[in-house]
């Protein structure tokens, strides 16, 4: 079994900074991708930035520029340096992990999100 644990989620204003981390930790082979989702209240729960093992990244549109995904794979912990934040980017943030465990099986885990508050 795999845990993630998430953290540095808080209240902000319009224009501020956070920064999120993500620790993997249990049964863990190698971590193929690791990404960060948000679902805001009322909608759907969608991408907000990957990295893969070997450091590739994607970020969504409403995000380029602004935020930052960064990993530490010897610490298996990925990073989501959020900047210039906006209300709108008021939501619970999920982290989510491809892992190959010891046993050699691959399965996708989630957190249990951390909640981002940007007031205006």
């Amino acid at each position: 079994q795999v845990q993630l644990v998430e953290s540095g989620g808080g209240l902000v204003q319009a224009g501020g900074s956070l920064r999120l981390s993500c620790a993997a930790s249990g049964s863990i082979f190698s971590i193929m991708s690791m990404g960060w989702y948000r679902q805001a209240p009322g909608k759907q729960r969608d991408l907000v930035a990957g990295i893969t093992i070997g450091g590739t990244t994607n970020y969504a549109d409403s995000v380029k520029g602004r935020f930052t995904i960064s990993r530490d794979n010897a610490k298996n912990t990925v990073y989501l340096q959020m900047n210039s934040l906006k209300p709108e980017d008021t939501a619970v943030y999920y982290c989510n992990a491809d892992v190959f465990d010891r046993s050699v099986q691959r399965r996708e885990y989630w957190g249990l999100g951390t909640q981002v508050t940007v007031s205006s």
